[in-house]
């Protein structure tokens, strides 16, 4: 006999139990949230046998489902779902009579709903079972899983088309979207189910995929892979296969009889097969001819019709020549006039001449290894900035798109690199300008300045955003004004499909249409986790029309394309050869593929009232969102309240939650009605918002109360969390906005010539020669490029005509700040150039 059960509710001793499933009893008609019944004497010796078993079961959207169980005879059935009991008050019973028998039938049911599900946070699968009782013992029946049905959008694989020969084996390939439970995959043609039993020309494989097994000229059509499953049905892009058909040639005809001019033929057409769907043509001739014998050929006497066909053949000859002379003469003279109405060539970068500004050439060659003194050198350039030669007719133009308007006349002086202009002034004249009308009017998010050869940096601080402009970028005898922006999401929308999510900030820099010799690296953050298994990067630019373009896809770069990026931890560096808008927008490859959120907590400064808010900042983990947040806050009065945390955000489909715990209820309590508040998937992934928040309104009981403690939690749905724990005084305010979350650049925007870079423009050079040329020992810029954990890029260095100066570009790019020359001597002095010893100087030589 099997032991007696009783769940944990019902608590007697065992003696007293038994009498108690002996003797106890009710009456029952249809349905009662009652579980116990007394068996006739005739089948108390009977274990309990099941009828039905709950089975396995999905949720789909929000629908509860219902688990049954059914048994005979049974005093008593309950289930239990993850090692619980669940709540009597949670079955439903009915009690019927098997007319065969004489045996009573138990039956219980209960709905599981979603919100029971998602509980299980991080454990196994969620799981129930019914346990039935009888006098006799105990029976427990099979475990019935609920898991929570969904369908992902994208799929891990689709087909590819193809162009096949007739009778050729095709394969498409498909891999289905993840789901629970797995997809069912099915395929059409143009629209059309295809049924393998019907067509035995096609056979899906187990794994999804579609064999034609001889191609077949009605074969040609667009193929798509269906997935489905209970919660959704997905349809993969169409891939076109074309059967195309080679043409083959027909027998030889019959010899001719021999001509009038003793020749005979014979010919074959490309009709066996005739070319179809863009099948290549027959090879070879189609007609074959022979001279024939003498004796075959027929005796024919020339008279007046032959010469004056000839004589009329002479003529027509000698009309098309004279023709041909007339209309090349014509040509060259309209050439020569179309010629002589050129403009000069410099109106194409708005008339910048050269300002003459030329480093002095040394005597001698041992002082290229001596530092030069640039700190004291004052460039400056008195006039307009047009053309040298005034030239009074206009030239419209309609070719990238407009330049800056050249500046009004007066002068502007470059004093170390600093310069000394009216950003109003700049800003106003960029807005009258057609391409410009999304820039953003406020100075606190643009910075520009006027460059030369020689190069230079604008930067917006605290954002992480910079323009190295590198020496000899520019043309000789060129000056730009360039400017380097950002743009809000919402006020400059950017399309994004599918699983696509905004990585970056949007960034200006411009004007664009300008000449440069040498790509210009523009630096900003990212919040991606920097795999690049789960992503697929693309650079986006947006066309003088307005449209976005893909302009670059990480990992397929070419070393031809005018662009090419650079992915680090945190960080992203655009080379790019054309000023313009750029942005980098990442799709999610599977579910792993995280965005980084940063996670930031402000309350009230100062409190006077029984309310209290606390407010929840998700960003984008990128330096100018935190900037802008910053800023609101501090116009709001608000004081940061704890380190902000990291947060990965995965392209899981589930929201954002947000809770508040373990609040003092003595003292404090939360006018949340539900116990969490929620953030939609979409409007992190998707969303034109900057930043999203959530205010939590707490309520002290007495406005003598001041420490507050409690634990915020933050997690994504079956997904990582974050927790804040917080004991602080709310009227004291211990920590200002401005700390070191918020350091303040005290570098200037815009940096031109010298000072914009650490390593000196002489030296610079110098290094150059010594590294662009190969070394047989290896001792060249590819050593420097591994010293410097940059041979993941070696190919694009390899492509430019001087590796080493792009490497040196870098260098200053991610060492700005933080860079020390001295560790670039070592480097220099391990790969066994002598340059090295220029670095070691002190800061009153440089």
């Amino acid at each position: 006999m099997m032991p007696l059960l009783l769940p944990p509710f019902d608590r007697f001793s065992t003696t007293f139990g038994m009498l108690w499933l002996l003797f106890a009893g009710f009456t029952c008609n249809g349905s009662e949230h009652a579980a116990t019944v007394t068996l006739p004497a005739a089948f108390t010796d009977l274990l309990p046998h099941f009828l039905v078993e709950p089975e396995d079961e999905y949720i789909v959207k929000n629908k509860p489902v219902t688990l049954t169980c059914r048994s005979t005879p049974a005093t008593q059935i309950y289930f239990k779902c993850n090692g619980e009991w669940v709540h009597q008050d949670d079955h439903l019973i009915e009690h019927t009579i098997n007319p065969a028998t004489g045996l009573p039938i138990m039956q219980v049911k209960i709905d599981i709903t979603r919100q029971q599900v998602e509980k299980v946070f991080g454990l196994d699968e969620y799981w129930c079972q019914c346990v039935a009782w009888s006098t006799t013992g105990t029976q427990k029946s099979q475990k019935a899983y609920i898991r929570i049905a969904y369908l992902r959008k994208n799929f891990e694989e689709e087909p590819l088309g193809k162009e096949v020969a007739m009778d050729q084996e095709v394969l498409l390939r498909c891999h289905p979207p993840e789901g629970v439970p797995p997809a069912e995959v099915e395929w059409q043609r143009n629209e059309d189910l295809i049924d393998p039993v019907s067509d035995p020309n096609f056979f899906v494989t187990t794994d999804h995929n579609l064999i034609i097994k001889q191609a077949r000229l009605a074969d040609t059509g667009n193929y798509t892979c269906v997935a489905k499953n209970i919660v959704a049905r997905r349809k993969s892009t169409s891939a076109t296969v074309l059967v195309y058909v080679d043409g083959g040639w027909s027998e030889w005809s019959k010899w001719s009889a021999c001509d009038a001019d003793c020749s005979m033929w014979r010919s074959r057409e490309c009709t066996q097969p005739s070319p179809g769907t863009g099948g290549k043509d027959c090879q070879g001739t189609d007609l074959q001819s022979l001279n024939c014998t003498s004796e075959q050929c027929p005796q024919t006497a020339s008279g007046a019709e032959d010469v004056a066909l000839y004589v009329g053949m002479v003529a027509v000859a000698l009309c098309l020549t004279l023709l041909l002379i007339v209309v090349v003469l014509v040509y060259r003279r309209r050439k020569e006039g179309l010629d002589a109405d050129v403009a000069d060539s410099s109106i194409l970068t708005t008339g910048f001449q050269p300002m003459g500004i030329k480093p002095s050439k040394p005597e001698n060659s041992h002082l290229l290894t001596i530092q030069p003194d640039l700190t004291t050198t004052t460039t400056s350039y008195q006039g307009t900035l047009r053309s040298r030669h005034d030239t009074t007719g206009k030239f419209s133009m309609s070719s990238n798109g407009p330049l800056l308007d050249a500046l009004p006349n007066g002068s502007h002086t470059l004093h170390n690199g600093k310069l000394n202009s009216d950003p109003s002034e700049f800003m106003s004249r960029l807005s009258t300008q057609t391409y410009f009308k999304t820039l953003p009017r406020d100075m606190a998010n643009a910075s520009y300045g006027t460059f030369n050869f020689l190069g230079g940096r604008l930067t917006l601080p605290n954002t992480g955003i910079s323009l190295l402009i590198p020496p000899e970028a520019i043309p000789r005898g060129k000056i730009y004004e360039i400017y380097l922006t950002v743009q809000r999401k919402e006020d400059l929308r950017l399309p994004l499909a599918g699983c696509q999510t905004l990585l970056s900030p949007i960034v200006s820099c411009g004007p664009p249409g300008v000449v440069l010799t040498r790509p210009v690296i523009l630096s900003m953050d990212h919040c991606s986790d920097a795999c690049p298994d789960n992503w697929a990067v693309r650079l986006k630019k947006q066309s003088y029309e307005g449209a976005w373009e893909d302009v670059l896809l990480m990992g397929e770069e070419l070393a031809s394309e005018p662009y090419y990026c650079q992915l680090e931890v945190e960080t992203c560096r655009v080379f790019s050869e054309q000023l313009g808008r750029f942005a980098l927008v990442g799709e999610s490859l599977n579910m792993a593929a995280a965005k980084r959120l940063r996670l930031v907590l402000f309350s009230d400064a100062y409190c006077s009232t029984l309310e209290y808010n606390i407010r929840v900042y998700c960003m984008d983990d990128t330096q100018d969102v935190f900037k802008e947040v910053m800023q609101m806050e501090r116009q709001l009065g608000g004081r940061l309240i704890d380190e902000p945390h990291v947060l990965l955000f995965k392209d899981s489909y589930h929201n954002l939650r947000l809770s508040i715990h373990d609040m003092p209820q003595a003292h404090w309590r939360s006018k949340l009605l539900a116990g969490y508040q929620e953030i939609p998937f979409y409007h992190i992934w998707n969303g034109s918002q900057r930043y999203l928040h959530c205010t939590f309104t707490l309520e002290r009981l007495s406005l003598s109360t001041c420490e507050l403690t409690c634990q915020l939690c933050v997690w994504q749905v079956e997904g990582e969390g974050q927790s804040f724990s917080l004991d602080f005084n709310i009227a004291k305010d211990t920590r200002a906005l401005d700390s070191e979350f918020m350091l303040m650049d005290s570098n200037g925007t815009a940096l031109a010539g010298p000072s914009a870079f650490q390593i000196p423009y002489l030296i610079r050079q110098k290094i150059c020669s010594s590294l662009d040329a190969p070394c047989p020992n290896g001792a060249d810029w590819r050593l420097l490029a591994q010293r410097l954990k940059l041979d993941r890029h070696m190919s694009f260095f390899a492509s430019k005509a001087s590796p080493t100066s792009v490497i040196l570009d870098v260098w200053e790019a991610q060492h700005f700040h933080s860079g020390n020359l001295n560790q670039l001597a070592t480097v220099m002095s391990d790969i066994g150039k002598q340059e090295a010893m220029i670095f070691l100087v002190s800061d009153g030589e440089c």
